[in-house]
C-alpha cells in the first residue's frame, strides 16, 4: 500500500506580469529565504542553503539543506524536476531526508496570466514520516507547517509585487 500524499497550497493575483512573477519565484533563494530565519515555526531553528552551479534554475539541478531543529541534524536534498517558463516549476525531495513531521515532498508553482496581473498558486504535496515518533508529530503538525511553507512564499512574492487579491490557503 502506497503512503498517504497530503496537500496544501495558497493562491493569489499579484500585480506583475507572467515573466517576472516567474523569475521572482525561479529564484531559488526566494522560497528558503524564511527557513533561513529562525522563527517560530521552526522552534528557533533554521536551515542553511547550498546550491549546484545552475542555482535551482534547470531540470536536474541539486539543492541541499541543512540545519537544526530542537536540536536535532536535519538535512533535506532536492531536485529540480520540472520548469517551463514562465508558468510553472516542481522541485522535490531526493534519496533520504532527516526531516521531523515531513518525510519526501514535491513542491511548486503555477503561474498564468489574469485580468491586471498574475494568478499563482504555490502547492506542496507531502507523506508522513513512515516511523513514530515521526509519523504521530507529523498527523500533529505537518498541516501546520505544509500551509505556513506555501502561504509564506506566496505572501512573499505579494509583498514584493503588490497583490490584487489577499492571498488564500487551502488544505
Amino acid at each position: 500500500m502506497q503512503p498517504k500524499i497530503y496537500h496544501a497550497q495558497s493562491e493569489a493575483i499579484i500585480t506583475a506580469s507572467l515573466v517576472e512573477v516567474f523569475t521572482y519565484l525561479d529564484d531559488q533563494t526566494r522560497p528558503a529565504a524564511h527557513m533561513e530565519k529562525r522563527s517560530m515555526m521552526m522552534l528557533g531553528g533554521r536551515m542553511s542553503y547550498e546550491f549546484d552551479a545552475a542555482q535551482g534554475r534547470a531540470v536536474g539541478s541539486v539543492i541541499r539543506m541543512g540545519g537544526s531543529f530542537l536540536g536535532l541534524r536535519l538535512f533535506v536534498s532536492e531536485i529540480v524536476t520540472e520548469r517551463t517558463p514562465p508558468t510553472t516549476k516542481r522541485w522535490g525531495t531526493r534519496g533520504p531526508q532527516r526531516m521531523l513531521v515531513i518525510d519526501s515532498y514535491v513542491m511548486g508553482f503555477d503561474a498564468r496570466r489574469t485580468a491586471g496581473g498574475t494568478a499563482v498558486r504555490v502547492f506542496i504535496d507531502y507523506r508522513l514520516p513512515p516511523r513514530l515518533p515521526g509519523r504521530w508529530l507529523g498527523l500533529l503538525f505537518a498541516p501546520f507547517y505544509a500551509r505556513w511553507c506555501v502561504s509564506r512564499l506566496v505572501k512573499d512574492v505579494s509583498r514584493h509585487f503588490g497583490p490584487l487579491t489577499e492571498p488564500g490557503v487551502a488544505a
